[in-house]
């Protein structure tokens, strides 16, 4: 029987590779022959000798087999490899090159029976009437996803702290985790926010616990990473109004560290029109760089967070992941129009705004420093689904939104994919 492992790669824009084990090096024994030069049968002496001599080979064999060799790859460190399609039978499936398929079992929860799904994203209650958007699949092309079993992920995840940190689409991904970590809940009311807030994007900080399996679900809002901060008239011109310190990582970065899964993003406030029409430009060590690009201004951030993952994250410990950029669907004059699908099967081009520079310089960072983080490559999956954005039907009813996705949607795709990836890699070591 073919075995399956999943594919999650470090350091390549277009797909990720999972960490693979090194094999288990296998030594074949053949018989040596052998010549006995003197005259006649050999004595019982060359006898008890040969015994001896061979009874003592197999020993050191059996030594070598069960305590040097099951040791070493029991407990070999995962790296990436830059492995075929197939290699001893062993078939490498890439999650992130796939397809949307129809599944009638979908969705994995009502939002609406989910305390911690924001108003906002749940379309069906703010008026939506068609369902269709709820019952696709992510489907890898040369593989399945294991199936999502709450109960299962709960208890692997006892006594876990998960961090989200980024902007609203990473608190979408958090208010997803939850929702599909609850229907495996017995009692709902031993889930609750750790200071009592309601589900807001206002907040910096939100917290979820699992009272009965000592499990700790955190947002911090930081949408950028790095640190903002007002900048002084007399110390810049006067169109610079506050600046991104491209070399300090977010003050709330101390509350990161003791943790067992981080997920990362940021993106959507990468533009002209949340930085330089604000005001807001870039520092580095104290001085502004007004000619400084989004994109090198990206890149120097990316370099500051990476810094602090070497620096400060005890990776044999924490699984640090960082999600890439989610395509929006705005089109028309202005881009104040949704550009809407109802088959995400029949989109074979890519129409969307998927920033694919922002992915190219995360997977070249991540590759070249060697970091101890796994890619979540969701650009291409976002893609073909403006059939899932929240559209007109957001709530407060006045608002368009093609960046923002209904839940349940697009973001339980990207929960899946790093509950595979934990159920194929990471369980055994997590938080160990």
């Amino acid at each position: 029987m073919t075995s399956v492992s999943f594919n999650f790669s470090r350091g390549t824009s277009t797909r990720l590779n999972t960490p693979r084990g090194i094999n288990s090096p296998r030594s074949q024994i053949s018989p040596q022959n052998r010549k006995w030069f003197a005259a006649g049968p050999p004595p019982f002496d060359s006898h008890f000798i040969t015994y001896l001599i061979a009874s003592i080979l197999i020993l050191i064999a059996c030594f070598i087999y069960l305590y040097i060799f099951r040791y070493w790859t029991h407990f070999s460190v995962p790296v990436p490899l830059p492995v075929p399609k197939t290699r001893n039978n062993h078939k490498i499936c890439d999650v992130f090159d796939g397809s949307w398929v129809q599944d009638e079992s979908y969705p994995l929860y009502n939002s609406s029976n989910c305390p911690f799904a924001e108003r906002g994203f749940n379309c069906l209650l703010n008026g939506r009437k068609d369902t269709n958007y709820l019952k696709w699949r992510w489907k890898p092309k040369s593989c399945d996803l294991p199936k999502f079993d709450a109960i299962k992920s709960l208890n692997n995840l006892r006594g876990k702290r998960v961090i989200f940190i980024g902007d609203s689409m990473s608190r979408t991904q958090w208010e997803s985790f939850i929702c599909m970590l609850m229907t495996g809940v017995r009692n709902p009311n031993s889930v609750y926010e750790i200071n009592g807030n309601q589900i807001s994007k206002t907040i910096r900080f939100l917290g979820v616990r699992f009272e009965e399996f000592d499990l700790s679900v955190e947002f911090y809002r930081s949408v950028f990473l790095v640190q903002q901060g007002n900048i002084l008239a007399r110390h810049g011109p006067r169109r610079v109004k506050a600046a991104l310190k491209l070399d300090k990582l977010d003050e709330l970065s101390k509350k990161w560290t003791d943790s067992d899964l981080l997920v990362f993003n940021s993106g959507h406030w990468w533009t002209p029109s949340k930085l330089f029409d604000l005001g807001c430009y870039f520092q580095v060590g104290g001085a502004v760089k007004l000619g400084m690009s989004i994109n090198s201004a990206f890149e120097s951030a990316l370099q500051t967070w990476a810094n602090w993952v070497e620096k400060s994250v005890n990776t044999s410990r924490t699984h640090v992941f960082f999600r890439t950029f989610e395509p929006s669907h705005w089109s028309g004059v202005n881009s104040k129009e949704c550009e809407s699908t109802t088959d995400p099967s029949a989109t074979t081009t890519t129409t969307a705004t998927d920033r694919s520079e922002f992915g190219e310089a995360l997977s070249t960072l991540v590759s070249s420093r060697k970091l101890a983080v796994t890619i979540l490559n969701v650009t291409s999956m976002g893609s073909s689904r403006s059939d899932a954005h929240i559209g007109t039907y957001t709530h407060p009813t006045t608002v368009l939104d093609c960046s923002h996705w209904c839940l349940p949607g697009v973001p339980d795709a990207w929960n899946e994919l790093l509950f595979s990836y934990l159920e194929t890699n990471g369980w055994r070591n997590l938080g160990s």
